[in-house]
């Protein structure tokens, strides 16, 4: 009988596998329920284990380890398997460190002052003295007109004006004459050694000679004024700088006719040539009106040319002009730059970033 059960346990082990299927077939209703419920678990710990290590975001879902042999089973199967934690109430906020970027766009270098030149009068182009990319002063001479009748008023004008100076003096000298004539009168007419006619005829000839007096200085002023006017207008042939800056554009040759406004048949300039100041320089551009929010006066930006996109240019918010596009949806923003650079040049595109305060 012993040999027997030696001979069936050592058959139970070389054919372990074998041994393992009959044991199993061999389990009553609740340790098969067990067994199967155990290996749910472990399938499931199996693939919660594939799936977090094969996704970053995901968070990694952890079993814990048996103790022993023995137990394995039911501990894979009691312990539950640790969850994620639960999301904030609060949604997460974007905080932007100083300085840096809230906002970019793009726009153009404009200048504040920028006048094209035109003569005050209508005539003919004489002389042309700048040409583009000339730096100018206030009040350096531009250009000429044909000034020859200009001239000539002039020398009327003074002409006159001498006439009645002269004139005056000669009423001076008669008004002198007739105020001794009245005295000596007077004095006659005291003794009875005149009548009161010569009288009256004495005084009448002072009170005329007063009044002319007083008509040629009248005269005198006016010829004053038309010498001012006449010179005025010769000026007027004279085309000057309004201020100092950089000529841009020459519109005008010697022999054309400018005018001061458009004429009808296009052969008449109304521009000599255009002037800038590049002090004045600054930047325009259109911000979104959804993202206006986020642009306040003074606040820093860097702008950046197309022409030199590793240069950053320091700049500033001038002004936000208080309208907005309506076909755009955009407010325009003004932006001063902080340097001064012959690099930089009006209408050249530019990109700038906002900065966080």
């Amino acid at each position: 009988m012993n040999d027997q059960s030696d001979l069936l346990k050592s058959l139970r082990i070389d054919n372990d596998e074998r041994g393992t299927a009959k044991a199993a077939r061999g389990l009553g209703p609740k340790q098969q329920l067990l067994a199967a419920a155990t290996i749910t678990a472990l399938a499931i710990a199996g693939t919660a284990a594939f799936m977090g290590t094969g996704s970053e975001e995901a968070p990694q879902a952890t079993t814990p380890a048996s103790s022993s042999t023995n137990g394995s089973n039911s501990a894979a199967a009691t312990e539950p398997v640790a969850a994620p934690a639960a999301p904030s109430a609060e949604p997460a906020r974007a905080v932007t460190p100083a300085g840096e970027t809230v906002l970019s766009a793009s726009g153009y270098i404009t200048a504040r002052r920028m006048a094209t030149v035109a003569a005050e009068i209508t005539g003919l182009l004489t002389d042309v003295l700048v040409e583009e990319g000339m730096t100018v002063e206030q009040g350096t001479v531009l250009a000429k007109l044909d000034s020859a009748i200009a001239t000539v008023d002039v020398d009327r004008a003074r002409a006159q004006l001498k006439a009645a100076t002269s004139r005056i003096a000669t009423v001076e000298v008669n008004l002198a004459e007739a105020e001794r004539v009245l005295n000596r009168v007077s004095k006659l007419n005291i003794q009875d050694f005149s009548s009161e006619a010569a009288l009256t005829r004495a005084k009448a000839d002072v009170d005329s000679l007063k009044a002319e007096l007083v008509t040629a200085r009248a005269d005198r002023e006016v010829a004053a004024i038309t010498v001012r006017a006449a010179e005025e207008q010769l000026d007027n042939h004279t085309v000057r700088a309004p201020f100092s800056g950089v000529v841009t554009d020459k519109n005008a040759q010697p022999g054309e006719m400018v005018s001061p406004i458009s004429a009808g048949g296009g052969f008449t300039r109304t521009g000599i040539c255009t002037i800038v100041d590049m002090g004045s320089l600054e930047i325009e551009v259109d911000v979104n009106e959804a993202y206006i929010n986020r642009v306040s006066t003074g606040q820093k930006v860097t702008a950046t040319l197309d022409a030199y996109p590793d240069w950053d240019i320091p700049a500033h918010v001038v002004a936000i002009i208080p309208t907005a596009n309506r076909e755009r949806a955009t407010v325009r923003v003004r932006i001063g730059i902080d340097t001064e650079d012959a690099r930089i040049l009006p209408e050249m595109g530019v990109k700038v970033a906002f900065l966080k305060a």
